[in-house]
């Protein structure tokens, strides 16, 4: 029994949710959602918010069970609250600077890389900060993915794109004068 896949989500009030089959459609103050569910699975909405449950019992329904109330109740947060990742850089002359839709990075490479954010995703950079926000949580997390991946931090010196928050395992360089 998933103890995450029986729970009910709650609508807050200004989201309405559409279910056609197996598409499921949530609109909010934000924007709007849809997902398509597995069939082994059953959404449907009840008077404490969307509910799932296995329609077709067996290994592949009891996987996907929590994984579906999740993904329901991420788009159920998004477009109400939204979402941000936020990015920092360290390093000698790292620069970020927004033009319009996309993301100018300067990392030390001899040019400036670019990344255009996708539908619905908005970059904001304050010194050396980079905030990325929208209402998908999947598509938010995969630019800022991207965005690390184009100078991770490297573990001698610690310079790089990190997440705020996040601890780079520092390596001890060589150690030059010592024999014994």
């Amino acid at each position: 029994m998933s103890h995450i896949g029986k729970q009910p989500i709650a609508l807050p009030d200004g989201v309405t949710v559409t279910i056609a089959e197996q598409a499921v459609r949530v609109k909010g103050p934000k924007g709007e959602l849809s997902f398509m569910h597995h069939p082994d699975i059953a959404v449907t909405t009840g008077e404490g918010g969307i509910v799932c449950t296995i329609a077709r019992p067996g290994k592949r329904a009891k996987a996907l069970w929590g994984t579906t109330r999740a993904r329901l109740n991420n788009m159920v947060r998004g477009v109400t609250e939204g979402f941000t990742r936020t990015l920092e850089l360290h390093g000698v002359g790292y620069r970020a600077a927004v033009k319009g839709n996309t993301l100018e990075l300067a990392v030390g490479f001899s040019h400036p890389v670019v990344v255009t954010a996708p539908a619905g995703v908005t970059f904001a950079v304050q010194k050396e900060v980079i905030t990325i926000s929208g209402i998908d949580i999947q598509a938010v997390g995969q630019v800022a993915a991207t965005i690390r991946a184009v100078r991770p931090p490297e573990p001698y010196k610690g310079k790089g794109i990190h997440y705020q928050g996040e601890t780079v395992r520092r390596k001890v360089g060589k150690v030059v004068g010592t024999t014994a």
